[in-house]
C-alpha cells in the first residue's frame, strides 16, 4: 500500500512521506552511494564513471560504488535510477541520447526522464569520433572520411558500424550521415560501447562513432584510424582530423553533433539532498587533475550553473534530438 500511496502522491505532484523524512540527512543516509553507468565495463561513459565516483566518495565523506546497469541504449540504467529510493543514495550518469531522444525513439518507456528524474548537474561533453579498423581500412583504401562514404555507397550495406545501442549518439550520427550522403552503413547495435570496441579491434565490425575516451588509446596504438568528428569543428587533441564543416562537399556541412552527460537522481529527492550532490559534483570537476584526466580523451567537463539549468536544458534540447530520431526513422518497442 505504501508504494501504491507514494506513486498517487508524486502523480500529484506531492513528495512521498520517505521523501520529506531525508530531507536532513545525507545522500543515502550515510549507506554507500551507487552510480549507477547504464552501459557496461571498459566504455567511456564507464571510465568517466569510475574517474568521479573516485573523487565524489571523498567529496562526499561516503563510499561511492560504480554499478554498472546495460542495455536498451541507456534506459534501463536510467530506469534504475528512476525507480530509486528518492534520498540521494542512488544517482546515475545519464547520457543525451536517454535524456532528449528516448521519448521519441521508444514507442513505450517505463520511465519519464522529465518527470521521474531529479536533474542535479551536467558534468561533460563532447564530440564522438569516427575511427575505423586499421588493417580494414588499408585493404578497403579507406584514407579519409570522403573514401569511407565514396565504398559505402559502391557496396551497400557492406560497411558496419557498431554503437553502444539503438537510439544512442553515436546510432543516431550514423543515420545522419547515411541520410546526408546517400551512404548505405549498416547499424549494428551492442548493449555498450566496450562490447563494440573489442569486435572493432578484432574485425569483426568496420567502424565507429562514439565518444573519445574508450577509443584513444586504440588510435595511439595504431588499431584504429580517426577519420572525422561529428562536431562541425575541429577537436584541438586532434587537429588533423576533420570536422563536418570539413566534409560540406559530402552535404555534412549542417551536421554538428555533441554528447553530454549528466548526474541524476530520482524524482522526489529532497532538494537540500539534491544540492549536496551538485556542490560534490562541482567540487570534483573544479580538480585540476580531473579535469586534466579527461582532456587527452576528447571529454570537455562542463557542469551545470543549477539543477534547474540543467532541467532547462534538457527541455530546449529536447526537440532537435527528436528531430535525429525522426531523420533516422528507427522506433523500437
Amino acid at each position: 500500500m505504501a508504494r501504491r500511496r507514494d506513486i498517487l502522491l508524486a502523480a500529484a505532484g506531492l513528495p512521498a512521506a520517505g521523501a520529506a523524512a531525508s530531507a536532513n540527512e545525507p545522500p543515502g543516509g550515510g549507506r554507500p552511494i551507487r552510480l549507477v553507468v547504464p552501459f557496461p565495463p571498459g566504455g567511456a561513459v564507464d571510465i568517466l564513471g569510475r574517474l568521479l565516483a573516485e573523487r565524489l566518495g571523498p567529496a562526499l565523506n561516503a563510499t561511492v560504488v560504480v554499478e554498472n546497469r546495460a542495455g536498451a541504449g541507456g534506459n534501463i540504467g536510467a530506469d534504475a535510477v528512476a525507480k530509486a529510493a528518492p534520498d540521494g543514495g542512488t544517482i546515475g550518469l545519464i547520457g543525451v541520447s536517454t535524456l532528449c531522444a528516448a521519448p521519441s525513439l521508444y514507442r513505450t518507456l517505463p520511465f519519464d526522464p522529465q518527470r521521474d528524474l531529479a536533474p542535479v548537474t551536467a558534468i561533460t561533453t563532447g564530440a564522438l569520433l569516427c575511427v575505423v579498423n586499421a588493417d580494414t581500412a588499408r585493404l578497403n583504401g579507406w584514407t579519409d572520411f570522403p573514401a569511407l562514404v565514396a565504398w559505402a555507397k559502391a557496396n551497400p550495406d557492406a560497411v558496419r558500424m557498431g554503437s553502444s545501442g539503438t537510439g544512442t549518439t553515436s546510432h543516431l550520427t550514423i543515420e545522419a550521415v547515411n541520410r546526408a550522403t546517400g551512404a548505405r552503413i549498416t547499424h549494428v547495435p551492442y548493449r555498450g560501447g566496450g562490447p563494440a570496441i573489442n569486435d572493432l579491434v578484432a574485425g569483426t565490425i568496420d567502424m565507429m562513432f562514439d565518444v573519445m575516451p574508450a577509443l584513444m588509446p586504440h588510435v595511439e596504438a595504431g588499431r584504429f584510424r580517426p577519420l572525422a568528428v561529428s562536431s562541425a569543428e575541429r577537436l584541438p587533441i586532434l587537429p588533423d582530423v576533420p570536422g563536418m564543416a570539413d566534409l560540406g562537399a559530402l552535404g555534412l556541412g549542417d551536421i554538428d553533433i555533441q554528447t553530454w552527460n549528466a548526474v541524476m537522481a530520482a524524482r522526489g529527492t529532497p532538494e537540500s539532498t539534491v544540492r549536496t550532490l551538485f556542490d560534490a559534483v562541482r567540487a570534483v570537476a573544479a580538480q585540476p587533475e580531473f579535469v586534466e584526466r579527461l582532456r587527452p580523451l576528447g571529454y570537455t567537463v562542463q557542469t551545470s550553473e543549477s539543477p534547474a539549468a540543467l532541467a532547462a536544458r534538457i527541455r530546449e534540447e529536447t526537440p532537435r534530438w527528436e528531430s535525429l530520431v525522426r531523420a533516422s526513422g528507427a522506433r523500437l518497442d
